[in-house]
């Protein structure tokens, strides 16, 4: 009896040990996946000045609630998706209190798309605008995992919680290293609104967005969302040369680097024959620079003879300039022809702003593709024309018969005329 109630035991323990292995690696399959889940947190301002009727015959409360359900339908499966309010709870005048003004609406999570609408529907314009305050809570929400984690923030006014500058805040969240991104959206914004919140976006690598429609507003958050869920490609940070003999030798991929003013950076790319090297440059003027400016991507052979060459300019009205070039080089019949190395050669034409600092250098990104070139003379352009030629020989010959046609018409009709 006691040897069967021994047995039995161990069958049991056997079976619950097993249960619980295949358990748990079901569990850490799941942690796991939510780590590398992207996170979006969107902000909302509620304060009272989201009252005012000027979206399209109703107010801007209004606006972002209709903008919200639609999001929410939207959201795509794989977004960890949050909500926090600023402004939506303290009603008095006491502007310390006031600043505490923020919480988390909806938790950062899978989303039950029932329990956040309900609670969207209970907000109501309240109180001040601690934006600040709520970028930092907003960070500390989406805090961990390894996806891409994003904050989308819709204010109508600015922050009103100074010294606590949200430009700073902004900046302090990039210099965490933590790859959180922050877009704004201004809901009919004034100058200074539009500022101040165009700072915060660009302090990230965000975007800024003027919403004075409804579906503006709609169509903008839900791409934001979407765009979460997106691969995102990490730069890969790489240190150009001021010649191509001393230039790192690059694969393709997205890197980044810094130009001085007035200086030359020079990249190294392997091509094989049959390959077409693709590649594009951006500079953006992280600083008040003169108007007037330009870039020049050169691709250029190891003796210094230009291949190819893009250039763009700019005249002050944008912060980024770009250009991109191709190479396709010719196949080979003999398969054991090396590679060839090309020199990139990037320059451009800032000259920064009296009293503006010029170092370090202003940010450059490059971006390097080689891919197989074109697989036959039909995808080869011929003389420029590529496949028009087949349209000029048609022209040509329509031509050519409606002369002979029209000329013995004419014959004939002073034959007749004659005759007559």
């Amino acid at each position: 009896m006691i040897r069967r109630q021994r047995l039995a035991a161990g069958v049991c323990a056997l079976l619950a040990a097993l249960t619980a292995g295949i358990a748990f690696p079901a569990g850490a399959v799941a942690d796991e996946t939510d780590q590398a889940a992207p996170k979006v947190e969107l902000v909302l301002d509620v304060s009272g000045s989201m009252r005012t009727r000027d979206i399209d015959g109703g107010t801007r409360m209004a606006a972002a609630k209709q903008a919200f359900n639609e999001v929410l339908d939207a959201t795509p499966e794989e977004v960890r998706l949050g909500i926090r309010t600023l402004g939506a709870n303290y009603r008095g005048d006491d502007r310390k209190e006031g600043c505490k003004d923020t919480e988390q609406l909806y938790p950062v999570g899978p989303l039950n798309r029932t329990d956040a609408k309900t609670a969207v529907a209970t907000l109501a314009p309240t109180g001040w605008t601690p934006i600040g305050p709520a970028l930092l809570k907003a960070a500390d929400d989406l805090n961990g995992g390894d996806g891409t984690r994003r904050i989308v923030l819709i204010s109508d006014g600015e922050d009103t919680c100074q010294p606590l500058d949200p430009c700073e805040v902004a900046r302090e969240i990039a210099a965490k290293g933590i790859g959180l991104t922050i877009d704004t959206l201004g809901l009919v914004p004034d100058a200074k609104t539009r500022d101040q919140l165009s700072c915060i976006a660009d302090a990230t690598g965000g975007t800024y967005t003027d919403v004075r429609h409804k579906e503006e507003l709609s169509d903008r958050v839900g791409e934001l969302v979407d765009r979460a869920a997106e691969p995102v490609v990490t730069p890969v940070a790489t240190d150009g040369a001021d010649r191509c003999e001393k230039a790192p030798t690059l694969k393709s991929g997205l890197y980044t680097d810094r130009a001085g003013f007035g200086q030359q950076r020079w990249y190294k790319v392997d091509v094989e024959p049959g390959q077409e090297l693709r590649a594009s440059v951006s500079v953006a003027d992280d600083r008040a620079v003169q108007p007037n400016y330009g870039v020049l991507l050169r691709a250029v052979t190891v003796h210094g003879r230009e291949i190819v060459r893009g250039e763009a300019a700019g005249t002050g009205r944008t912060d980024v300039v770009s250009t991109g070039l191709r190479y396709p080089r010719p196949d080979s019949d003999d398969d054991a022809a090396p590679a060839e190395t090309v020199c990139l050669q990037v320059t451009s034409s800032f000259s920064a702003a009296s009293g503006v600092k010029t170092t370090p250098g202003l940010p450059l990104e490059l971006t390097v593709d080689v891919v197989d070139g074109p697989s036959g003379h039909h995808d080869v352009a011929a003389f420029g024309l590529g496949r028009g030629w087949w349209l000029l020989g048609t022209l040509v010959l329509i031509g050519f018969l409606a002369g002979l046609l029209w000329g013995w018409l004419s014959r004939w009709r002073v034959a007749v005329w004659r005759t007559n």
